[in-house]
């Protein structure tokens, strides 16, 4: 059995403002209007003819994103749930272990959730190579073969330039010096991050090489448990596991690593840079997103996503614009996004963590206004899903629908609201609130009192499994 597992962590920060920690790259739509990084992922392996059900390993903040994402697509996938993030090599561990209950044979396609890859033919035909190659029990991964001097990119030493061949060594981010040696040379490729091989083996590698890494997952695997649809690993065992990458913990020691050359296109979208590159361009070579207007600007990415954003007289800029955030910087600068987003957490403040839109497993809501005893949301509650049932210590709710019924709790007594009605709940009041209808529910909540934060929930039950 030939399995996908997609590796759905991390946070792209350097695609600061729109990727966030609750809100991620993997999980936005970046290269195509309709669909995420993930599942464009999941399509494309799904095109290089694997049908199995996919391992996802992803983060338990983001479990309720990735699932809903698979369904959108029609995909049942297996979730597994990080308690923390260890890197990718403890991450690929527990897929294995899962994998190994479907079939103690199972070939596993390890792709990272956030690439671009529209060459579907050649990423099929480089597949379908790792496929073969790795029934001879070999470690597969993929090398990109490299158009200019990169520096943002680790490289991999092959002993052929152009056929399938053993690894000669893995090599960090090179100089600017360096990468031009390497794509001289012909058999240097960057390093994708992409891999083909047995479950068995890769556990026989890490058994050998990363006996801690292998011992701590095997733990926590066996002690895994169901949550709703999603397969939770033992997070005492999974801690004690080192942080590591495949690379350093297996391919660089074992001698059974080979590359398959793959001559398509390919990004990992590290930063706005990479999307402007991959992206088709005007005639002034501008890549406009969302709503834009410029004037006498080239060579620029611009993104709107609540506003229309004007742009002149400016060449080689990447403009970035959200509803709680704007980030402009030159396109040759993109890395440094990053330095932006150290000072958010540095300083405390919250635009890094999440967006003004918060995505709920119900659906999401958006803060409008906030002051010092008030704030203002617009709540979607999806057809059929309900909020759990709750009450606040500090604040009071007065909801107005906007659109679509509301079946409301407050109390003892529920009732049923319709488009323009309303409803207060008090202080220390339990409430719930449901859509039964066929259409989103949108309201308007204005909260008032001393303390507004989303910590001041007590939740007394919950469909979805939260405290």
């Amino acid at each position: 059995m030939i399995i996908p597992v997609l590796l759905a962590g991390g946070v792209g920060s350097r695609l600061w403002p729109v990727s966030r920690e609750l809100f991620p790259k993997q999980c936005i739509a970046l290269a195509d209007p309709d669909l995420s990084l993930a599942q464009q992922t999941l399509k494309r392996v799904q095109a290089a003819g694997i049908g199995a059900e996919p391992i996802v390993v992803c983060n338990d903040e983001h479990r309720f994103l990735i699932a809903q994402q698979m369904a959108d697509l029609g995909t049942k996938a297996e979730l597994i749930l990080e308690p923390e993030g260890r890197n990718t090599a403890p991450a690929i561990a527990l897929a294995a272990f899962q994998a190994l209950e479907r079939d103690p044979e199972a070939t596993l396609v390890v792709l990272p959730a956030d690439h671009v890859m529209k060459d579907t033919e050649a990423f099929r035909a480089s597949v379908q190579e790792a496929i073969i190659q790795s029934k001879s029990d070999l470690l597969v991964t993929f090398g990109i073969k490299p158009t200019y001097p990169e520096t943002g990119y680790g490289y991999i030493e092959a002993a052929a330039t152009d056929a399938t061949s053993a690894v000669v060594a893995f090599r960090e981010k090179p100089d600017a010096d360096t990468a031009a040696r390497y794509l001289a040379a012909g058999n240097y490729f960057w390093n994708s991050g992409m891999f083909v091989f047995k479950a068995r083996v890769f556990l026989e590698e890490l058994k050998q090489f990363q006996p801690a890494i292998y011992e701590a997952t095997q733990a926590a695997m066996a002690n895994k448990y169901a949550d709703l649809d999603f397969i939770r690993v033992d997070a005492d065992a999974f801690a004690k596991s080192p942080s590591d990458s495949i690379d350093y913990a297996i391919m660089e020691r074992t001698e059974r690593a080979v590359v398959v050359p793959y001559n398509g296109d390919w990004s990992d979208i590290g930063a706005w840079s990479a999307l402007y590159d991959l992206s088709e361009k005007d005639g002034q070579a501008n890549v406009l997103q969302g709503d834009v207007l410029t004037e006498d600007a080239t060579g620029n990415l611009i993104r709107a996503e609540s506003r229309l954003v004007a742009a002149i007289g400016v060449q080689n800029m990447a403009i970035i614009e959200t509803d709680d955030a704007v980030v402009v910087v030159p396109r040759d600068r993109a890395q440094d996004v990053k330095f932006i987003v150290n000072q958010l957490k540095a300083t405390g403040r919250t635009e890094h963590h999440v967006h003004a839109r918060v995505h709920r497993p119900w659906g999401s809501y958006k803060t409008i206004n906030l002051g010092d005893r008030h704030q203002v949301k617009r709540i979607t509650v999806k057809p059929g899903e309900k909020l759990s049932v709750q009450m606040h210590h500090h604040r009071a709710e007065h909801w107005v629908v906007v659109s679509g019924t509301a079946n409301v709790t407050i109390g003892e007594k529920t009732q049923m609201l319709s488009e323009n009605e309303s409803v207060y709940i008090p202080i220390g009041t339990v409430h719930a609130l449901e859509n039964p209808g066929k259409i989103p529910l949108e309201l308007i909540e204005v909260q008032t009192g001393s303390y507004l934060g989303e910590d001041d929930i007590v939740r007394f039950t919950d469909r979805y499994g939260r405290q």
